[in-house]
């Protein structure tokens, strides 16, 4: 089971975040997620929404460049060694972490992790047969 992550492509110049935020905010978007990677010329900023179509569409009226990619939302114990657990049964699969971000919630007792995988559908299935929850669309939005 996947989510859609979008990426938005931005120039490496103040106030691209803030236009981003913007029109999010504007369309009524709450960001659950988010990610930035950069280079010397542009960004992407990776996140997730709690509507994902409506956060494309308001992105791509306002004129910013956007993909979405497949991703695995995992929820692990927000305590030491919960993220590590995940990680050591992906290792004995030989599955490869191409990036990942988190985010907790003060109110819970559990981390949601963003995986991108080499081997999605793969990663998946062994996730899922050694007991991890994996969220669905549904639980990243509101």
């Amino acid at each position: 089971m996947t989510v859609e992550q979008i990426s938005v492509f931005v120039e490496n110049r103040s106030g691209q975040l803030g236009d981003v935020t913007g029109v999010l905010a504007g369309a009524g978007i709450n960001i659950r997620a988010l990610s930035l990677s950069d280079t010397t010329d542009f960004g992407v900023l990776r996140l997730m929404a709690d509507d994902t179509a409506k956060a494309r569409e308001a992105l791509v009226k306002a004129g910013f460049t956007v993909g979405s990619t497949p991703v695995v939302a995992v929820e692990v114990a927000d305590t030491p060694g919960g993220l590590g657990s995940v990680l050591s049964v992906l290792s004995r699969h030989g599955i490869n972490v191409e990036y990942l971000y988190a985010y907790t919630q003060r109110e819970s007792t559990r981390a949601t992790i963003i995986f991108r995988f080499d081997r999605t559908d793969e990663a998946v299935k062994v996730l899922l047969a050694e007991g991890v929850r994996i969220l669905g669309p549904e639980e990243i939005g509101d």
